[in-house]
Parts: C-alpha cells; structure tokens; sequence
C-alpha cells in the first residue's frame, strides 16, 4: 500500500513552493493562478498538498541531489553491525568519516544530507502550520486539531534528526526572515523545546491511532507516540519516563490494529508493508514511478536506497539486482545470532559462495532486510536506480514493545510485564527460552532485532556503552575510539559561512 505517493503526486504545485531553502524567500514566489502563496493556501485541499510536501524531505534523505545519506545507513555505519563499504574510502567519504569518528566541516567530510533535507522538512511544516492559522476560520475545529497535530509532528520528526546528529543547531518555530539567520540552542534546549510542542500536540488527541487505507503513509497518534519514546529515551529523561511507558502501552493494548507479524521474514517484503506490526514507514514505490537523476529526483516514486547497499553486479540466480556495495554486513553480526533465531536468515544475506564483483571491505553478506530485488524496481518508468518499492520501516510494533520492557525496568514497574514484552519479541523469533527483564538483555534483544534498522548505534551511545563497544576493530578500518565528543556531527561549514559567524562548531 502507497498511498501517501498520490498525496505527493497532488502536491506537485505545492512543492515548488515550499522545498525552498532556508535563505530562500518564500514570497517571492506565486503560484500559476497569480494568487498570494497564502490566499493559495487558504482551503483544505490545497492545505493538504502543503502537508504532502512536508513528507517529501524524508524521502529524500536516501538521495537528494547532492548527497547520499539515507538515515539508516547514517546511523548505522557509526554502529558495530556493518561496514560504510562501496569502492573504497573516498566513496561517499563521508560516511567513512563517520565511521572512523573523524568528520571534518569540510564539504567531502561533513553529513550535509541530513541537515539540508530536515530543515527543509521545518521549514515546510512551518509554513503548514501558518496556512492552518490563517485559514482557521475556514476549517473545522477537527481539521485545525487534526492539521495542527500532523504538521507539529512532523517538524518534531526532523527536528529530532537534527538534534540526534548535530546537536547544537538553528532552531525556530517561526519561519526565517532576512537575514535569514535564527539563534542556535544547545541540545539541551533544542530537546525542551521540541518534546514539549510534541506533548502539546498529542495532547490534541487529533490524530487516529492507525491511518485508514486511503490516509497510509501519514503520521498517526501512534507514530507521535514513538517519536516521543524516542526522543525521551535517548535523552535519558527519567521524569517523562511514565508518560512514555504509558504511550508504549496504549499503543500495546490496541490489538485491533498493532501486533507482531508472525513472520519476521515477511516484514520486509513488499506485502509486509503497513501491516499490524507497522507504526511509520517512509513509503516508496516502483509502480509507474518517475523519480529521475536532476531535477526529477523530487518525483514520488522510489529509493535508491537498495541499489546503494547490494552486491555488485549482482547475484541473478537469487534475483539480486545490480548494487554499488555500501553497507556489508560484518561476519561478526551475522555469527551473533542463537541457533535457530529466524531473524539471522532473514536480515542477512549470505552471497559467500555466489559470484559478484567485490568492492571494499567485503564480507559476502548483505543487509537482505533492503536487498536490491530486481522484482523491486520492474514497474518503474524513470530509473531503476532511484525507484525500488522497499519502503523504509522507521517504527514497528517490537520497538514498542521493548521501549515498554525498558521503561518498566527503568521505573520498577511491573516486571513481570516487562519480562513478557520482552520474550514476545524474542519468542516471535523461533527462539523457545525466556530471558530476563534486565537492561543489558533488552538491548541486546534490540541489536538482534532491528539490525540495519538505524537503531544500534543510538542504543550504545544512549546507554552509555559506545566508548566501550566502538572501538578500533581487528581489521584495521577503523581505527577510532568513539568518545562523548563525538556525539554531535561537524555542522558543515556552508552552514557556518552563511550564518555569518553566528553558528558555534561543535568540538568534535
């Protein structure tokens, strides 16, 4: 199911108007009617294709003109599950910096993909939430509720992109004027601020719980509900821990529409899509898809997010399509897995006895969880680099239920009910003995779980345990040792030269 693509096919006049840059001025441009951007933006139809162009900066995080930086992969090549890859270090050298924890503000070095697609997702739900204010008194007070909630979480979705990269950023809640320039917060305070909009904004009770067939793709309540788990659990906010477990729980005891999916497997599978154990995902599609090299890179349609992480040339036997080797899996992870743990088979792929071009840092296996299927790309019309159907899983039920393990334990809740959402993730996956509910086994209950997911290295550096975990390896590739200053990415130096000497670097 792809349905937030029509949204985005509907906003095509929208999106010229507000994927503009924050030094961009936003009224200097005018739709084709000759109507003010504000007397354009003033009904609820044309509402709803400014929200839809809201989504489309997420969907470009895998490529969008200027870098690749998909978001899981940007997590995870700073983790311990896999290599940055592709033909060697200067290959997308930036996601080498990071791996090896020595980024520089230097174009070639610093992530810029995530910066510049975030703000750009701000400054659009911005501009949302000034056409849902203008219009106030032309809409229900249900659509202003329901409007105000999806657009406020949406700009905390990337803001929380921003704050878990770079930390110390530009923040507003008001679109710039010139010059354009917006006073940077600390972390600290970036986080304050957003968690509270966000309380704000569930608070509304707007939102449904899960979107119907015509509404997938869009944030639901529960999606603000993991957002917020995530920005509380991260920070280490032990005073909105019960207000997140009883999110977690909410969301647990609405069996109507969340559960696990039986079939670890079958998650990733183009028919696994938005099923029960789906919260969010950043949709894709390869039906009729016209997302192009250039200009039509903004086109709804696919990632090239599988292309990136494949085996090169391809393993044709298997229906693997052509990749461009990012991202092997290190033989470490895939030797983690118990005897008979379903998700080790399932999440790699072992490509050791095929035949293919290896590039650097090879290993034979292959994130399978986002593989290059050729089957995947067949109905495109544009380039089948760029339109893969994989759709990127961001939240799923089993983090919900580990998020409500963690908290339970962290509070002293009920253990007993903690043990119970743990074992149901780890029982889902063919394994028969029960663990603990103890801290140490609920991460570890996540590495195995949500491997290439983008979560691993945000559990390490949140539980304390990267200084100790990210070490120099035994290979010699990287040769680092990941350290607190290390938490917060270089802010690129196009960032700071436009800010005029207002944004502070971050002592990286």
């Amino acid at each position: 199911m792809k349905s937030i693509n029509k949204y985005i096919i509907v906003a095509a006049l929208a999106t010229p108007l507000a994927l503009t840059s924050c030094s961009d001025s936003f009224l200097e441009v005018t739709p084709p009617d000759k109507a003010t951007v504000d007397e354009y933006f003033s009904s609820y139809d044309h509402i709803i294709e400014a929200m839809a162009a809201t989504y489309n900066p997420m969907r470009q995080y895998d490529w969008n003109n200027s870098q690749y930086a998909p978001l899981t992969l940007c997590s995870d090549v700073m983790g311990d599950d896999v290599w940055p890859g592709g033909s060697g270090i200067s290959d997308n050298q930036h996601l080498h910096k990071m791996f090896n924890f020595e980024s520089t503000q230097n174009s070639s070095d610093a992530l810029s993909g995530i910066w510049d697609q975030s703000f750009k997702g701000v400054r659009n739900a911005n501009d949302v939430l000034r056409y849902i204010d203008n219009s106030k008194q032309s809409l229900t007070d249900a659509q202003y509720n329901t409007l105000s909630a999806e657009a406020r979480t949406l700009r905390a979705f990337y803001y929380m992109q921003l704050w878990k990269f770079y930390g110390n950023i530009p923040f507003y809640m008001e679109n710039l004027k010139a010059p354009y320039i917006a006073e940077q917060k600390q972390a600290d305070e970036v986080y304050e601020a957003v968690i509270s909009d966000l309380e704000s904004a569930i608070s509304l009770n707007a939102l449904p719980m899960k979107r119907d067939d015509d509404n997938i793709g869009r944030i639901s309540q529960a999606a603000a509900y993991m957002i917020y788990a995530e920005m509380v659990m991260y920070q280490n906010d032990e005073a909105r821990y019960q207000k997140a477990l009883s999110f977690m729980q909410q969301i647990i005891n609405d069996t109507d529409n969340y559960d696990l999916n039986p079939d670890y497997a079958g998650i990733f599978l183009e028919s696994g899509e938005w099923t029960k154990e789906s919260i969010f995902e950043i949709c894709y599609k390869d039906d009729n898809a016209v997302r192009a090299w250039g200009d039509g890179v903004v086109n709804a349609g696919g990632t090239i997010y599988p292309r990136l992480i494949g085996p090169a040339g391809g393993v044709p036997e298997d229906g693997v399509d052509n990749g461009w080797g990012f991202e092997p899996v290190r033989e470490e992870t895939y030797n983690m897995f118990a005897e008979g743990d379903s998700r080790r088979d399932a999440t790699v792929y072992d490509a050791r006895k095929a035949s293919y071009t290896k590039r650097y840092q090879d290993t034979g296996l292959w994130l399978k969880k986002y593989l290059p299927y050729t089957e995947n790309n067949k109905d495109q019309k544009a380039d089948g680099d760029l339109n893969f159907n994989n759709n990127l899983r961001i939240y799923r039920f089993a983090e919900t239920l580990l998020n409500a393990a963690e908290l339970l334990v962290r509070t002293n809740g009920d253990q007993t009910k903690a043990q119970e959402y743990l074992n149901r993730v780890h029982h889902r996956a063919g394994l028969t003995d029960n663990r603990a509910a103890t801290i140490d086994n609920i991460i570890d209950e996540r590495h195995l779980e949500f491997v290439g997911e983008g979560k691993r290295y945000w559990d390490l550096v949140r539980t304390g345990k990267a200084a100790s975990t990210l070490t120099p390896d035994a290979y010699g590739y990287r040769t680092n040792t990941w350290s607190e200053s290390k938490k917060y990415l270089p802010i690129p130096l196009s960032e700071i030269d436009a800010a005029h000497g207002t944004l502070k670097q971050n002592n990286y």
